[in-house]
């Protein structure tokens, strides 16, 4: 009897197998359902048992294999292997995490969006329904309906009634309908019209009258030199300047070849700007869009057109990583340095650098884009790991970087959080019918609320963390755990009525703005506000129409969106972040100041920011005046380099959460001494998170340090084994490495 080795989504790194009388070697990658104890679990089939001998043990048999879907690809099951073994996570759990979620029940696909389908012939339509007897209604009803629509879906006929499945298997035999798989569809779901082949696909790709800047030529050229293989390019390019141009055209080198491209972009909010930009240049080429915001069938429906090669252009934030992909040739990665490519929970994986090695595995091309790349692939492309490529003058002839100057608040008062100098500023906007951004990189009304009696602050029982007041809801709402309170008319701690709000938030500003200019149309653009979904086609319409004239927003409005109207940018509070522990900080707030200020003055259009700041003479703020990051970012890989940390080392994390933090911390000392580093790695004394406790749970982690990433491997393989040993039956530990939040 065959034998099976599945891998299932529990705490183990570990295979389980079972005799599976109908396997063979084809189904490797297909879905299978299983007992496991006294459950059901799904799972998927990783390899076939090699040796004879393991089929005389007792194992139990499986339920069934699934074939409603395609099983997932070698290529694809060696990047979750690759994904396993780095980030030191169970097979069954990566695996899992690459399927949609209907792909993950236990039932089958049964109608699913991408089942099959039929589809009227012209038999079919040449046939007049009066002409079946009135006494055999359901199928009349039917015939008419394929005679109006088309097509219909197998579960949407077999709904109408009892009878339609034997109708069906009637007209089919009849040769009325004829029996298809479905194929592409566009955005609203309704089937795409299939290209007549590649060129069609293409035709678009070079509209009249568009030409290359001297460095987007270069840049083309040089990445479609090297198609035919692995290689990784580093594009950087300073805001607007045509890296979107430069994606559309190795895109349309790829689709002439027959090939997919997978194009990964950090938040979901980026997806409608960049899909009607592909659309617009490639308007018969299937294009999918995969995030975490599809419905359950949309996302299953996506993922199987781009299983199949029917889609050919892949467009999703990190989990779209682990598309399947018939006919990959080419992955770009926007906004390659963006935080929001590493998951923090569960599967810590980054899904910048799983998209390399997938490349690398599968011999194509990598691209990451930035105008300001992350330390790491800095270093790489200064060390000659990646090819640089450099997009140094924005891409409109008539635009020019915006210029940049710091309004000291040293020597400036500002009322409601805005100075003088900006006020003023919005005021000429606003005369000249031009558009402005009001960046500040906090949601609600203001993000303390304290009594001026005894200094109460009020604060979140379940998280180490204030509670930030959102004054249109009359609600106090923690912005980590989601706890919410009303707002409370005297203080909790000794009953004050005198409490007062300090600081400002998305909200405040906005309300200040609207005092200021009661006449400007006014949108506040933060998460809170977009959580309805489908929120941002019709936010970015209303700016791109001009229906607003001063946007309030947070770091959802700095990155990759073009407003060509847009001609000032003021920046609210960026002072916080120069002094924070994290030695990440500065480089963070560089890239997205750099990148809302590049917001401004993108087409005809001068553009100015001004950031309100107590340290103009800061390094940091004379960096970004100059709109120089190379300057910067030597500089920060100096001290990174004086102080030991990355990239000139690497890291990894065990993070222990426990209901109290002595719990916690003593699990982590227990691994300290498992640990048995030799001299090459450093395993630091454990201690609290910097925010200790999080929805109720406290936090701690271990550092470990080593100066090359073989040697932490080594070490933290070794490691886990003796940690899956230790007793810690209230804690719950993870490894989580290269980690970006401490």
């Amino acid at each position: 009897m065959p034998v099976i080795r599945v891998a299932l989504d529990v705490p183990v790194h570990t295979l389980f197998d079972y005799v599976a009388p109908d396997a063979t070697e084809r189904d490797v990658g297909a879905r299978v359902c299983v007992p496991l104890g006294n459950r059901r679990m799904v799972g998927v089939i990783v390899e076939m048992a090699a040796d004879a001998a393991t089929a005389s043990r007792r194992l139990k048999n499986i339920f069934c294999i699934f074939r409603d879907a395609p099983p997932l690809p070698a290529d694809l099951l060696d990047v979750l292997r690759f994904c396993s073994a780095y980030y030191h996570h169970p097979l069954g759990a990566v695996v899992m995490h690459a399927l949609p979620a209907r792909l993950r029940s236990p039932e089958p696909m049964a109608g699913d969006p991408g089942a099959a389908r039929y589809r009227l012939t012209a038999a079919g339509r040449a046939i007049d329904p009066s002409v079946i007897p009135a006494r055999r209604k359901i199928r009349r009803q039917l015939l008419a309906q394929f005679q109006e629509s088309g097509v219909l879906r197998r579960d949407e006929a077999r709904r109408r009634s009892r009878s339609a499945p034997a109708a069906l298997e009637e007209f089919v035999q009849l040769g009325w309908i004829e029996e298809f798989e479905d194929g592409p569809r566009n955005a609203s779901g309704e089937p795409a019209e299939s290209p007549a082949g590649t060129g069609s696909m293409v035709a678009e790709a070079l509209p009249p009258g568009l030409t290359l800047t001297e460095d987007q030529a270069h840049a083309v050229r040089s990445i479609t030199s090297a198609m035919h293989d692995y290689h990784p390019w580093l594009l950087q390019g300073v805001t607007g300047s045509g890296k979107t141009e430069v994606y559309l055209r190795l895109i349309a080198h790829v689709l002439h070849q027959g090939r997919q491209a997978l194009v990964l972009v950090p938040e979901i909010s980026l997806t409608p700007q960049l899909e009607a930009v592909f659309r617009a240049r490639f308007p018969a080429t299937p294009l999918i869009r995969l995030h975490s915001g599809l419905a359950s069938g949309e996302r299953v429906r996506a993922w199987l057109q781009a299983r199949q090669g029917a889609a050919r252009i892949i467009l999703g934030t990190r989990l779209a990583v682990f598309t399947p992909m018939s006919k990959l040739g080419l992955i770009i990665v926007d906004e390659e340095h963006d935080a929001s490519f590493k998951q923090q929970e569960g599967l810590r994986y980054s899904a910048r650098d799983t998209a390399i090695f997938r490349a690398r595995h599968a011999r194509v091309p990598v691209v990451l884009g930035s105008a300001t790349p992350s330390l790491e692939s800095y270093r790489n492309a200064a060390d000659h790991r990646y090819h640089g490529l450099f997009l140094r003058t924005r891409a409109n002839r008539g635009a020019s970087l915006p210029a940049i100057r710091c309004v000291d608040l040293r020597t400036v008062e500002t009322r409601d959080g805005l100075s003088a100098p900006l006020i003023a500023a919005l005021a000429e906007r606003l005369a000249l019918r031009q558009q402005s951004l009001v960046f500040i990189n906090r949601r609600g009304y203001a993000p303390v609320l304290r009594c001026k009696s005894c200094a109460w602050v009020a604060t979140c029982h379940r998280c180490a963390s204030r509670l930030v007041a959102h004054l249109r809801e009359k609600c106090l709402r923690c912005h980590h755990c989601g706890h919410q309170e009303r707002f409370p008319q005297a203080c909790a701690a000794c009953g004050n009525q005198d409490v007062t709000l300090l600081g400002h938030g998305t909200q405040r500003i906005e309300a200040a703005l609207a005092e200021r200019f009661p006449e400007a149309r006014i949108l506040r653009i933060d998460r809170d506000s977009t959580r309805r979904r489908n929120a941002w086609p019709s936010i970015l319409e209303d700016i791109q129409a001009q229906r607003v004239d001063i946007l309030v927003g947070t770091q959802i409005l700095a990155k990759g969106h073009d407003f060509p109207h847009l001609s000032l940018v003021g920046i609210l509070n960026p002072d916080a972040s120069l002094f924070s522990t994290d030695f990440r900080a500065s480089e963070r707030l560089f890239a997205q100041l750099m990148q809302v200020a590049g917001r401004a003055g993108r087409a005809d259009i001068p553009g100015e920011v001004l950031v309100q700041t107590e340290f103009p003479g800061h390094p940091l703020y004379q960096a970004l005046r100059r709109h120089d990051y190379d300057a910067l970012a030597q500089e920060l890989l100096a001290e990174r380099r004086a102080a030991g940390f990355p990239p000139y080392v690497h890291q990894a994390l065990l993070r222990a959460e426990a209901p109290q933090i002595a719990t916690a911390l003593a699990f982590l000392d227990r691994a300290a001494a498992a640990a048995n580093p030799t001299s090459r790695v450093q395993v630091f004394d454990p201690v609290p998170a910097h925010m200790a406790r999080l929805k109720g749970v406290e936090r701690a982690y271990l550092l470990v340090q080593a100066g090359s990433r073989s040697q932490l491997q080594a070490f933290l393989s070794a490691w886990r084994e003796r940690l899956d040993a230790l007793p810690g039956r209230k804690v719950r530990w993870t490894l989580d490495v290269d980690p970006l939040e401490f």
